[in-house]
């Protein structure tokens, strides 16, 4: 259980907004939730209602309950494995699968295949998101790593956390940008109006570093394919970056308006192509690179061919 004390600066505002803007990581969802659970107090009187207006010199307390464990069972879901040894697996996720259970998503997501796959999985890294290291949007594929043991657990997530595992992803964006390479530093938090997506925020106000390197691999007329290079590892970062230059990522849902490309995508055309990470036993450094899937190969060979006959 948590607790966060605020005393209020400004005036006139919603306390559920007051309190979506001063903790980010909470959707606005969630706070109201929390305010109708009876979570809040507003000058130490419990508050159960979100359109209370907070005025300065108030004194707002939220407690945030543990969040309670999630049942998790094994399901028989076939796995597309890169490497594996008794510390470490790297897969090839397919698009439309989530990667841990949450609320919306109790079973059919990659723990559910793992726990089937590997039995001694849920004492590790917490029992909500067993062995996951990092993890790729539900509609994002390619390379994931997940973790056998805790030690390898930890020595991958320092690896993450000090920029020295390398990720690489192959995009398909809208566009053509006037430069071959390029470096998008911006900070990203929860977006402030709309809390179910992410945007460019001031560190100020809950944004947090990231950093994406990118390069234009092929010019497709109005299209391009980019190779991408995470420093760092934020919620949406590649899809938020790249609509926030201009050049967003082609049948993203969420940051790009929908066009018809003759090809039918299920969600963004980005792919998790290679993995580069340390052997958190040997040391000896494992690549593991991820074929594209059949939705983004076919749609690369139609924008090369619409190319060619305007050429």
């Amino acid at each position: 259980m948590t607790e966060f004390y605020f005393e209020v600066e400004d005036t006139g505002e919603r306390l559920d907004r007051y309190l979506a803007l001063e903790l980010p990581d909470l959707s606005r969802s969630r706070v109201q939730s929390l305010i109708e659970q009876g979570c809040v107090y507003v000058n130490n009187n419990e508050c159960t209602s979100k359109k209370v207006v907070v005025k300065s010199g108030d004194l707002v307390t939220i407690t945030i309950p543990e969040a309670q464990p999630l049942e998790l069972s094994a399901e028989n879901i076939p796995l597309d494995i890169l490497y594996e040894d008794d510390q470490l697996i790297i897969l090839n996720k397919a698009a439309g699968i989530v990667v841990h259970p949450a609320p919306g998503h109790p079973n059919g997501t990659l723990v559910n295949a793992l726990l089937a796959h590997c039995p001694n999985l849920p004492g590790i890294g917490g029992v909500q998101r067993p062995g996951i290291v990092h993890r790729l949007d539900k509609d994002t594929t390619g390379a994931i790593v997940i973790a056998k043991t805790e030690q390898a657990h930890q020595h991958l997530q320092a690896q993450l956390k000090a920029k020295t595992a390398r990720r690489e992803y192959l995009g398909i964006v809208y566009g053509a940008p006037k430069t071959e390479t390029g470096t998008i530093d911006l900070p990203i938090g929860r977006h402030l109006i709309d809390r179910k997506k992410m945007a460019v925020v001031p560190v100020e106000k809950g944004g947090r570093e990231a950093v994406t390197h990118w390069q234009a691999q092929e010019r497709l007329g109005n299209y391009t394919l980019v190779r991408f290079q995470l420093e760092t590892g934020r919620t949406h970062q590649i899809r938020v970056h790249s609509a926030q230059i201009g050049h967003p990522i082609v049948g993203d849902p969420i940051y790009s308006s929908a066009r018809s490309l003759g090809v039918n995508l299920s969600g963004q055309a980005l792919h998790a192509w290679r993995l580069k990470l340390q052997h958190p036993v040997t040391q000896e450094y494992i690549e593991a690179t991820a074929a594209p899937p059949q939705e983004f190969t076919k749609l690369l060979e139609a924008l090369r061919r619409r190319s060619l006959q305007r050429m």
